[in-house]
């Protein structure tokens, strides 16, 4: 049974919230402040959190950055504000998916299963031997593996989020292709991309940091201007 984090400063949001996700047999651990959820992160295996913006002590994005020094489990951020940037923040510093208030209680729930579908998958390499596929590139210091989800540049694992994983492992299995935006948002979060995402590019710019990438002449993961991105 999933234990998922709750973490927002309106109570009756938090209990809201709470209350459709027991309804789907998850387990529910509710805080009030970024303090009380950080113990709980330190002493609960945790396998997604939904964090507000907004917290009383330390803001939702500090908590994110927090979770993310040693976590990897997925993380929901909610806000009120809708501005771009704001979305760009918490999805560069590690958020996996964003959505703003006022919400549809069952539409987060939704998200937070295909979170957890996910995440199950590229913990456990399930349905690797479905198709005959390449399980592990290997090229120019960087290695990627399916089946163990692992990925190592020059000898140093890279401790990439699942998002992360999949965003790496699609364009390497298209490698020598140019992959639009559209396409590799709806392979890896399987929705139906919107004109006014920035999803993808935010996760891009932080795959880019781990993978130790110039801003200028990037050597893995290349920006083909008005088409998409390739790894050559």
């Amino acid at each position: 049974m999933p234990n998922i984090l709750v973490v927002d400063d309106e109570q009756a949001i938090t209990d809201l919230v709470a209350l459709y996700l027991q309804n789907e047999n998850f387990t529910v651990h509710r805080f009030y402040c970024g303090a009380d959820a950080l113990k709980c992160v330190e002493t609960t295996p945790l396998d997604l959190a939904i964090l507000d913006v907004m917290l009383p002590d330390i803001d939702g994005f500090q908590l994110c950055q927090k979770i993310r020094e040693k976590h990897y489990f997925p993380i929901i951020m909610l806000t009120a504000k809708v501005e771009d940037m704001d979305k760009i923040m918490g999805l560069t510093l590690g958020a996996d998916d964003y959505i703003t208030k006022p919400f549809n209680p069952l539409e987060l729930v939704a998200r937070v299963k295909t979170q957890l579908r996910r995440y199950t998958r590229y913990n456990t390499a399930e349905g690797g031997a479905a198709e005959k596929k390449e399980d592990e590139y290997d090229f120019n210091g960087l290695q990627i593996s399916k089946t163990t989800h692992k990925c190592i540049l020059y000898n140093e694992e890279l401790q990439l989020t699942p998002i992360e994983f999949s965003i790496l492992w699609y364009l390497c299995e298209k490698r020598g292709s140019v992959v639009s935006s559209e396409e590799l948002f709806e392979a890896v979060w399987g929705e139906k991309y919107m004109d006014s995402n920035n999803t993808v590019m935010s996760h891009i710019a932080r795959l880019r940091e781990k993978l130790h990438e110039p801003r200028k002449k990037p050597k893995f993961i290349k920006t083909v201007w008005g088409v998409g991105y390739t790894i050559e």
